[in-house]
């Protein structure tokens, strides 16, 4: 249940990692507005978007840790209308956040019982723009790939096995407590997924999961003498939900992320930019992090602003001489080329900044992999990471999918921040 092919990815990196698990830690797991079983799944939810089966299943499994009610899983019709409600925005934040207005904030916080409220809203928000962008994560370094491949793919990096990176940092700039807390999963684990097992078998659906049954049936009786036998003992644990069972029992993938989507065909469009209507375009001098955002999300989600704002800055101190030095410019340049060629595609600009500086700074093809990661990760295939920029080693491969990640993210809390402080005004 841990981000343990993430974490790796990122561990290239430590000192940002160490503020990502912070963040992390605290967005899922520490006193906030929404219940922990909710929060996972809106992290579902958020995944889906993007067809991101590493993060779906692993706040599948963090969900039923976290006591949530299994049937949640079937899909969206089977969530309060309240969780459910939160659809248009998790829609609209994953591909064309330019979209979200005050209307939308307003639908949610006056909707009579099945209301939200500011702080609730605020957590969810953090939460959508945390997955979404941590989906370009996955798909950018090629972890997606190789969770389909049992975890086996083309992007080894650090060989940790099993342990997440921080459990094999000690004494680096990881904090002990996380360290601490991740050990202690670690011991839990056997307990938990038993817990999840008694859950299970309570569970009795009579007219779903045939197909699911049948699928697990057809894979004993091809797999005789291979192992499979296994997994018979624990295949009826998941009848009526549309997940699979690994020969130890886990709960390993899901079989259909659509039913935790609406409006599956709603994507990314290139931001349009017309010169005779302005008002599309998102001015920062206007509404920036700094100055507006961090402000309204650390009044209503106490302390959250601090932990995004570490991240950001930290993000934006990574090394990146040799990198820039390939591109032929200083690091600080190079760096903001990327971030603001990647706010740029959302429709937020920069008075100040000259955006002839993005072509001569970015070639075709890095230009072509940062949008594809950025707007429609999903599409990004098993080759990408490797075909693309050759001269570059793999750390720095992982230094730009982080700029990507956190740029993505403020671009989604910009939006969604601004749309509230309208609504408030």
């Amino acid at each position: 249940g841990r981000l343990e092919a993430v974490t790796q990815q990122m561990g290239y990196h430590p000192q940002y990692l160490d503020s990502f698990l912070k963040m992390q830690h605290y967005l899922m797991h520490m006193d906030g507005p929404l219940p922990f079983d909710c929060r996972h799944y809106i992290a579902i939810m958020a995944a889906a978007r993007h067809q991101c089966r590493y993060l779906v299943n692993l706040h599948v499994l963090q969900f039923l840790r976290a006591g949530g009610d299994p049937q949640w899983l079937r899909g969206l019709e089977f969530i309060p209308p309240k969780l459910r409600n939160l659809n248009e925005i998790n829609k609209i934040l994953a591909h064309r956040p330019w979209l979200i207005t005050k209307e939308h904030i307003e639908k949610l916080l006056k909707i009579s019982e099945w209301s939200w409220s500011l702080a609730e809203l605020v957590h969810a928000v953090v939460l959508l723009a945390h997955c979404h962008a941590l989906a370009s994560f996955v798909f950018g370094c090629g972890c997606e790939q190789d969770e389909g491949l049992g975890g086996r793919g083309s992007l080894k990096g650090l060989s940790l096995g099993n342990q997440c990176f921080c459990e094999a940092t000690a004494g680096t700039s990881c904090s002990q407590e996380l360290l601490r807390i991740n050990r202690k999963r670690s011991l839990d684990s056997c307990m938990e997924l038993d817990s999840l097992r008694e859950r299970m078998q309570r569970i009795h659906v009579e007219t779903e999961g045939r197909e699911e049954m049948r699928l697990l049936q057809q894979d004993r009786e091809e797999g005789e003498g291979r192992g499979v036998r296994a997994a018979e003992h624990h295949s009826d644990l998941f009848a009526g939900l549309s997940f699979l069972a690994d020969p130890d029992g886990e709960v390993t993938g899901a079989t259909n992320l659509a039913c935790y989507m609406q409006d599956p065909d709603f994507g990314y469009q290139d931001f349009a930019r017309r010169d005779e209507d302005q008002t599309q375009v998102f001015r920062v001098q206007d509404y920036s992090w700094e100055d507006h955002g961090f402000s309204l999300v650390n009044r209503l989600y106490s302390d959250i602003g601090h932990l995004l704002d570490e991240k950001f800055r930290m993000v934006d101190g990574l090394q990146s001489s040799a990198m820039a030095k390939r591109q032929g410019c200083e690091p600080s340049v190079f760096k903001r080329g990327i971030w603001n060629y990647i706010h740029c595609m959302f429709g937020i600009r920069y008075d100040d900044y000259d955006y002839a500086e993005v072509n001569q700074l970015l070639e075709r093809m890095l230009k072509v992999y940062i949008k594809t990661v950025t707007c429609y990760p999903e599409k990004t295939n098993s080759e990408m990471f490797d075909r693309f920029w050759k001269q570059f080693k793999h750390s720095e491969k992982v230094h730009v999918n982080l700029l990507i990640l956190e740029a993505r993210m403020q671009a989604e809390l910009l939006y969604a921040l601004q749309a509230i402080t309208q609504y408030m005004i």
